[in-house]
């Protein structure tokens, strides 16, 4: 059986100031298919992002990475990409 993924690319800043862009798999089942969903489910601790690349300010070339975890109790924020103005 294949895998659909259904990503979607948003922005994250952590509480460290840290602002991570990347993509997130929507496509997760049991009515589990809005940003909000995802990052708000305690019932996994981490959020895994892929094609990431951390944005620092003093940075001009961000490090990219394929798959990133990060804890969900360190995210201040999350934004869907087509909502950044």
């Amino acid at each position: 059986m294949d895998t659909i993924i259904e990503s979607r690319t948003l922005q994250i800043k952590l509480a460290d100031g840290t602002r991570i862009r990347g993509e997130v798999n929507l496509n997760r089942g049991n009515g589990y298919d809005r940003l909000s969903d995802l990052v708000g489910d305690y019932h996994e601790n981490f959020l895994t992002v892929f094609n990431a690349a951390f944005q620092q300010e003093d940075e001009t070339t961000p490090p990219s990475y394929h798959t990133i975890l990060i804890n969900k109790s360190h995210i201040l924020f999350a934004i869907p990409e087509d909502d950044m103005a």
